[in-house]
């Protein structure tokens, strides 16, 4: 079940439109037994990029959502930049993962839940807020982030369970 690369949406400020699809992505990583993450990529109301959680599915420990988008993107456009892109991300982006949307120059970055332990975008660290670094992200915090939280939620209760 993958999310079409090409839906055209008229309203720009819909952000629960994007992180509701995010979110779907988010489960088919859960369905491969992956921590259900996903990303949407998004320019001119137009989803350029989607990627889920696939650690575990690659065994590739650089397989996280936001990576996986950024890859899917890049087949798409003629350039590795993406200065009007918002990326869409039903958690915290990582260390890596902010430093991946910092060097793709992502111009704005959405959040669902917060993530207090590996948060590399307020919670823990400020990657994309760090005037040092070469560029800075608009960010958007709490979009549909009970949903982000419950569907994370759910997914480690099962594990325990197992």
């Amino acid at each position: 079940m993958r999310l079409s690369k090409f839906i055209v949406v008229d309203d720009t400020q819909n952000d629960e439109l994007f992180m509701r699809a995010a979110l779907d992505i988010a489960i088919v990583a859960a369905g491969h037994e992956d921590v259900p993450v996903g990303c949407v990529l998004v320019e001119n109301d137009v989803v350029i990029g989607v990627g889920e959680n696939r650690r575990e599915l690659d065994q590739d420990a650089t397989a996280h959502a936001e990576i996986v988008a950024l890859r899917d993107a890049a087949f798409s456009r003629p350039s590795w930049r993406m200065d009007e892109v918002t990326a869409y991300v039903t958690l915290e982006p990582c260390v890596m993962c902010a430093g991946a949307l910092l060097n793709a120059r992502v111009r704005r970055v959405v959040i669902g839940a917060l993530d207090e332990k590996a948060g590399a975008v307020g919670s823990r660290y400020n990657v994309l807020s760090d005037p040092r670094l070469l560029h800075e992200a608009s960010l958007t915090y709490g979009v549909l982030a009970s949903e982000s939280v419950e569907l994370l939620r759910t997914f480690f209760e099962g594990r325990r369970a197992n």
